[in-house]
């Protein structure tokens, strides 16, 4: 499992000469080395120790990958229902490979089932009468977590469809998930449907085809190939079904409208606004002409696909590129900018008229930012990763409480003091993972996130991020 880490309360470092014990009592004249809570931004690691995981920050925590690295993924919304909390869960994916060699690639469709968890109390509980047993026991209670949490491991269930080329970004689309769009590093654009592979998938046992190494030839509905460039923007229309942006590095912008017969009439004229490359692309959650794009030369524009090919509004959203941008599904007005020194920013569209947008700006990461998503579930939650290995969780509505963290202390007996500069607006820490390039919450499993790096993917859940989904069901 690869090693990661919850928030400045969470993470735990262990000297490496402390080893696991088999059962059997220790020798007076080893000594024994307590773990301690290592603090991001505070704590060097030295010499001889290494960061281990607490189980407990998570509710569940698995690794797995599917040979070459994957840049870009997609979650696909499957029948099996929202707001689904028992474990152990089944999560459907596609995603592309990064391989060495242009015909070694291909596009995974891929099931993950099994996946256990245990939903975990935030403060846990501790012996009274000796607050060291915690420290002492932490082997053994891992162990009865993982029994509790499920039996066995996850089992992976994959399907490959031969890609000349790597994938760049891959996405499904919401309202017909077995229709994916990929951009290619070769400069086209392809959309694919997967329904075969995953209607297989659905009906298959858990047991036999983890580790499937056939490769299917299968023919994309359509192979645009009117970009001037290879480019890593694209999005599904959210509102109308298979309506679909792309954007290229030679910073122009195609529109697809679906037509009858699983075809798209792509507009040969691009949409132009940006004097670099277009980066990220995302449509209006509510509105089916609006659509947003970031770009290089570090702005954000805003169009309307009725008044022409020109932006209805731009302005500056970071002194950098901005690599990525996510649009509130849950709260319209608000959209978020990772740029590529790190920071990133809140913008509020009815601050357009004011000229500045901004409403919060942080400045944690100290790598480009590389995947920025609302929750799904919670209007002031966000996740970001970023080239630093991290991969962190937001809460946008909390303020520093000095009550409640003295109160949260004298509970858990544990002395921590977060820096002065941690934004207490930070709900979670995870690393890890190598590279990290992008991530995603998954619509239907409140509080689960899933992400992809260069040694593979991880399904996370911390255990503070108690998520519902809204009444409405959206």
């Amino acid at each position: 499992m690869a090693r990661t880490i919850k928030n400045p309360k969470k993470a735990k470092r262990k000297n490496k000469g402390s080893k696991k014990g088999d059962g059997a009592s220790t020798s007076a004249s080893v000594p024994k080395f307590q773990p301690r809570v290592w603090q991001p931004g505070v704590d060097e690691l030295e010499e001889g120790e290494e960061l281990q995981c607490d189980p407990s920050a998570y509710n569940s925590l698995h690794a797995f990958h599917i040979g070459w690295p994957c840049l870009s993924f997609d979650i696909v919304r499957d029948s099996m229902g929202s707001d689904r909390k028992d474990f152990p869960h089944t999560v459907y994916f596609v995603a592309g490979t990064q391989a060495e060699k242009a015909s070694w690639n291909s596009i995974g469709v891929f099931k993950v089932s099994n996946v256990s968890g245990k939903r975990r109390e935030l403060v846990p509980t501790k012996s009274e009468d000796d607050p060291e047993k915690d420290g002492e026991d932490s082997d053994s209670d891992d162990s009865e977590d993982e029994e509790e949490g499920g039996s066995g491991a996850p089992v992976l269930q994959l399907r490959k469809v031969a890609h000349h080329g790597c994938v760049n970004r891959i996405r499904a689309m919401t309202q017909n998930p077995h229709i994916c769009a990929s951009w290619a590093d070769s400069g086209h654009v392809q959309v694919w449907d997967f329904s075969s592979h995953l209607n297989a998938l659905a009906e298959s046992e858990t047991e036999g085809t983890q580790g499937a190494s056939a490769v299917f030839n299968q023919a994309p509905l359509v192979n645009f190939r009117g970009h001037k460039d290879e480019g890593y923007a694209i999005d599904w229309s959210p509102v109308v079904p298979g309506r679909l942006v792309t954007g290229d590095c030679k910073n122009c912008i195609h529109l697809w409208e679906p037509t009858s017969g699983s075809t798209w009439n792509v507009d040969a004229t691009p949409f132009i606004g940006h004097s670099a490359s277009v980066e990220d692309l995302q449509w209006s959650p509510t509105e089916p002409h609006a659509f947003v794009s970031c770009s290089v030369d570090g702005t954000i524009a805003i169009w309307d696909i009725r008044i022409g090919k020109s932006p209805a509004a731009s302005f500056k959203a970071h002194d950098a590129d901005v690599n990525v941008i996510s649009w509130n599904r849950q709260a319209s007005c608000m959209l978020a900018s990772g740029s590529d020194d790190g920071t990133f920013s809140i913008h509020d569209f009815r601050l357009l008229k004011d000229g500045n947008t901004v409403v919060a700006h942080f400045k944690y990461h100290k790598f480009p930012v590389t995947s920025i998503e609302w929750s799904p579930h919670e209007a002031s939650t966000l996740a970001v990763s970023s080239s630093d290995n991290q991969l962190t969780i937001w809460d946008l509505s909390l303020e520093k409480d000095e009550e409640e963290e003295a109160e949260f202390k004298a509970q858990t007996k544990e002395e921590v003091n977060a820096p002065d500069d941690l934004p207490p607006q930070l709900l979670f820490v995870h690393q890890g993972q190598k590279d990290l390039k992008e991530l995603h919450w998954h619509t239907q499993i409140p509080g689960m996130v899933v992400s992809t790096a260069a040694d593979g993917f991880n399904i996370l859940m911390p255990s503070n991020i108690q998520s519902t989904l809204p009444s409405n069901g959206s």
